[in-house]
């Protein structure tokens, strides 16, 4: 007998192919990010302009019949008024710079254990560092000691800022070992959130349903709807 349509096998082409696997590693963007990093990093070492840094440090001394805990106090005062736009205005014209442009080279740190005032310059001349961190200690003491009979208290200039010899900006070494960390932790962040490949699908070969004939026991025919 020749076979109807309906009872010949399934054609294979209605089967789903696998997937081919990538041959690039699954954890590529780690490496990738480190390279880049380190590149980056190699470029600002390179081409960034050199910074100095120079310091001066004046202090704060209590008057006779005055509580030597109020030198504390008033360092503490001072430190804030050293980057202010009156100190600033005396230091200009010794500095060599507007008062817009000094407040963005001038930095000044207390401690609350040291009546001590530290002033940092800083300037790509290391020459014009330290006018800057003299010119601002200079305008500090004379500011402070037009209120030293008032205050009880009198800031002297304790020691005097000189040109500094190696730059405070990072060196190309330095530079390319901090862009390359952080070139490998953005790659990690990038290796945890980017979404997994599913599971493969695979299908395998179902025959089709059984078709009633003559020659099939009645209990294994299929009843279709």
């Amino acid at each position: 007998m020749t076979e109807s349509p309906a009872q010949q096998p399934a054609v294979p082409g209605r089967f789903r192919r696998l997937r081919t696997a990538s041959l690039r590693p699954s954890w590529w963007p780690l490496p990738a990010c480190v390279l880049l990093g380190a590149a980056c990093g190699l470029s600002y070492g390179m081409l960034a302009t050199p910074e100095y840094a120079a310091t001066g440090y004046a202090m704060v001394t209590a008057a006779k019949g005055t509580d030597p805990a109020a030198a504390l106090g008033y360092a503490q005062s001072y430190g804030r008024l050293a980057t202010s736009d009156a100190t600033l205005g005396y230091a200009k014209g010794a500095a060599g710079e507007p008062v817009r442009r000094l407040r963005t080279h001038v930095v000044s740190e207390t401690s609350p254990d040291s009546p001590m005032i530290s002033v940092t310059g800083t300037s790509a001349d290391p020459d014009r560092a330290a006018d800057i961190a003299n010119a601002v200690t200079e305008a500090l003491v004379v500011s402070s000691g037009h209120v030293a009979k008032e205050t009880g208290v009198s800031l002297i200039k304790f020691s005097h800022a000189v040109p500094p010899g190696d730059p405070v900006s990072p060196s190309v070494p330095l530079g390319t070992a901090v862009g390359a960390s952080a070139g490998g932790l953005a790659g990690g962040l990038v290796l945890l959130v980017r979404p997994r490949a599913g599971r493969r699908d695979v299908t395998a070969q179902v025959p089709g349903p059984a078709q009633g004939g003559t020659d099939a026991p009645a209990g294994e025919r299929e009843l279709v709807r």
